[in-house]
């Protein structure tokens, strides 16, 4: 199976790409995880939220692998707990289903974007910083996939 994480905004701080990196390396031979990062829209002199968040949807699926299950990441999406997550990503595996997770920008997702997500999912009802969504969801998908190979890292 093959997870891509596309994520809008680049440089993010080093404690954050080494936690994720962490996190990424974990996985095995079962599980391919890329981070695709995506150029956020410059704010600012003329361009509007709602433009920003236009040109950041073209470049999101322009990213998108084909044949992928689309998983939006919201505040407003399913709130799952990592059994569940757990749950779905055997489904997933099991169907030879790859997945691509989208973490949008500042300004959030196209309208349209979240209308063709598979799943919308959250990690939180509060709105977090981007860096530290990375490494929440890396930490997620790593207990999800320790759960499926009875690994003690995750306990109830």
């Amino acid at each position: 199976m093959k997870i891509t994480l596309l994520a809008v905004g680049t440089k993010m701080p080093r404690w954050v790409d080494d936690a994720f990196n962490d996190y990424a390396k974990r996985f095995g031979r079962d599980i391919s995880f890329e981070l695709k990062e995506i150029k956020p829209e410059k704010r600012g002199g003329g361009v509007t939220a709602e433009k920003g968040i236009a040109a950041e949807h073209e470049r999101l699926v322009a990213a998108i692998p084909l044949r992928s299950k689309l998983i939006i990441l919201d505040e407003r999406g399913k709130n799952w707990t990592s059994v569940q997550l757990a749950g779905a990503m055997k489904e997933w595996m099991a169907g030879g289903d790859d997945i691509c997770i989208v973490i949008g920008g500042a300004d959030g997702l196209s309208a349209e974007l979240k209308a063709r997500a598979d799943i919308m999912l959250q990690l939180s009802a509060m709105t977090l910083p981007h860096g530290m969504v990375r490494v929440l969801l890396a930490e997620q998908l790593y207990r999800a996939y320790s759960i499926l190979n009875n690994h003690p890292y995750h306990r109830e």
